[in-house]
């Protein structure tokens, strides 16, 4: 079960962060971080359906991770879940068209031997 709810949590939290960052690069630059600049960005975003998509799957996440945290220790549930961290390196390269340099893709791929180990 547990590497069940490990395999959710990765999945929906990397969809959120690819639905999210769409959403955000279609919204544009933050720049006013004041109430009122705080106001129009909230105003703005729950239009966005990129970002209203990424926070709702982001949602299910988190309670897979509270249910991951129910019925496992804290020591294997986060680095656990740090596999999503490759899967997210191929969807930006992929669906988001970003250039990734090959430092990225060697931390990427550490971070997922890792995560192999606790496997074992």
């Amino acid at each position: 079960m547990k590497w069940l709810l490990v395999l959710v949590i990765i999945a929906f939290n990397t969809a959120g962060d690819v639905l999210n960052t769409r959403g955000m690069r279609k919204h544009g630059e933050v720049r006013d971080l004041g109430l009122g600049g705080i106001r129009r960005l909230n105003a703005a975003l729950v239009r966005n359906r990129y970002v209203i998509a990424g926070t709702t799957v982001m949602a299910v996440s988190f309670f897979a991770l509270l249910a991951l945290l129910s019925i496992s220790d804290l020591s294997f549930a986060i680095p656990a879940t740090a596999g999503g961290y490759l899967l997210e390196i191929i969807l930006a390269r992929h669906i988001l068209k970003e250039r990734v340099g090959w430092k990225r893709w060697i931390g990427a791929s550490l971070v997922a031997c890792g995560v192999a180990l606790l496997a074992l």
